[in-house]
């Protein structure tokens, strides 16, 4: 373990850097920080009665923004450790803080617009605040200072808002909560702009492509382990029936079709597309928006999961196919961009699914939740075999980013 100062940026040229075992370790606290978005939501269409109309939008919009928020901590620590040794103390001190503060976000996720709120913004903070403080500390050089400060400012301006939106009630709080990411996101967008201190430009910044690039594909792979837990979980507390069977089969081939969907073949060969760009921190950005779509995805396809397998033969709402159909549209539609990013195309096969998702929604509104999973893995397989047949005989596709 060094202490020294991590000043050097990382090589590029030094040969890949695997993601060390705290990384994983905090990843790890992602699969239950992820399960609580899931139960929340199956709390809000299934366990309290279900929500309809504009109530399933706000509670809908609720659970998104919690995992927007924990998807910010998981990113900004990525980055960091993409930008600098891990291996340094340092480091090692922001990756803790960040878990820590992720399992405490967790934990506070199912009430965190009621009596949570407090537990939850005030790890959010701590995280935010705690890594751009200890970098403004530890670098010496002004021009990694620089960009620290800018974003040390951003996140105690930003924090302010959301220990506020804490201790205000409902729509308040959601107001003020949605205003503070918002914020930061476009402060990130247009590099952590500062009067008197400037702002930079993201395409300029120096990362370590290929672990930057394996973050991405954990934290996908992290998402997708969620949705094998949730089916497991949902099929066994409860008392087995022939529809449950099938609804458990369904959800165990639809999350191996996700996994296969995914790594063929822009999955594979993501840090590769990352270290060819002429700017590799502006297709690891457009990459971090891809990632965080497919993840969103991958979650409402894992709640979907859960409503199908302890409904197999219920009657269909509007919310739930939101998440059995929807779920895998939204992964498609970030598969599409990802594609895009690393061969600069889009194959038909992504939009045609899409659309055969989404275009039977009004027949499917009368019939058991059953069918329209079993849909979803159709759909599924044939993207699937289009990205096999695609592939059939010829030499593995190389990287062409258009970035």
């Amino acid at each position: 373990m060094r202490t020294a100062e991590p000043a050097a940026l990382r090589s590029s040229g030094g040969g890949p850097d695997r993601a060390t075992f705290l990384e994983l370790f905090f990843d790890l606290v992602y699969v239950f920080a992820l399960t609580r978005i899931s139960a929340r939501a199956f709390e809000d269409l299934v366990l309290e009665g279900g929500q309809t109309g504009w109530t399933a939008v706000t509670g809908g919009g609720k659970t998104l923004l919690l995992l927007l928020a924990l998807w910010a901590v998981w990113q900004g620590t990525a980055w960091t450790t993409s930008r600098y040794d891990p291996h340094h103390l340092w480091l090692q001190v922001i990756v803790i803080t960040a878990l820590i503060s992720a399992m405490v976000m967790g934990v506070a996720i199912p009430r965190a617009f009621s009596h949570s709120g407090l537990m939850f913004a005030a790890a959010y903070v701590v995280a935010q605040v705690s890594r751009p403080a200890i970098l403004v500390l530890v670098l010496h050089k002004q021009q990694y200072r620089r960009l620290k400060l800018r974003m040390l400012i951003t996140f105690c301006a930003t924090g302010v808002l959301w220990l506020a939106g804490a201790l205000l009630p409902g729509n308040a709080r959601v107001v003020l909560w949605t205003t503070a990411l918002l914020l930061e996101y476009l402060a990130a967008r247009f590099g952590w702009p500062m009067p008197g201190l400037g702002r930079s430009t993201v395409s300029r910044w120096d990362i370590h492509g290929e672990h930057l690039a394996e973050r991405y594909q954990q934290i996908f792979l992290v998402a997708l382990g969620e949705t094998i837990l949730l089916a497991g979980l949902a099929f066994t507390r409860s008392p087995t029936s022939p529809g449950m069977v099938v609804a458990f089969a369904v959800a165990l081939a639809t999350s191996v079709l996700l996994w296969r969907i995914y790594v063929q073949r822009a999955g594979q060969i993501l840090g590769e597309a990352v270290t060819r760009a002429a700017h590799p921190a502006t297709v690891g950005r457009s990459a971090a928006d891809t990632h965080l779509v497919m993840v969103v995805g991958v979650v409402a396809t894992a709640i979907g999961y859960e409503l199908v397998i302890e409904h197999p033969a219920g009657h269909n709402e509007l919310p739930w196919l939101a998440v059995i159909l929807g779920g895998p549209a939204v992964f498609l539609a970030g598969r599409a961009r990802f594609e895009y990013e690393v061969f600069g195309r889009v194959s038909p096969s992504r939009l045609v699914g899409i659309a055969a998702l989404l275009l039977p929604v009004p027949l499917l509104v009368r019939l058991a939740p059953l069918v329209a999973a079993i849909l979803a893995a159709v759909v599924l397989t044939a993207v699937a075999v289009a990205d096999a047949r695609r592939a059939w005989g010829r030499p593995p596709e190389e990287a062409a980013t258009p970035f």
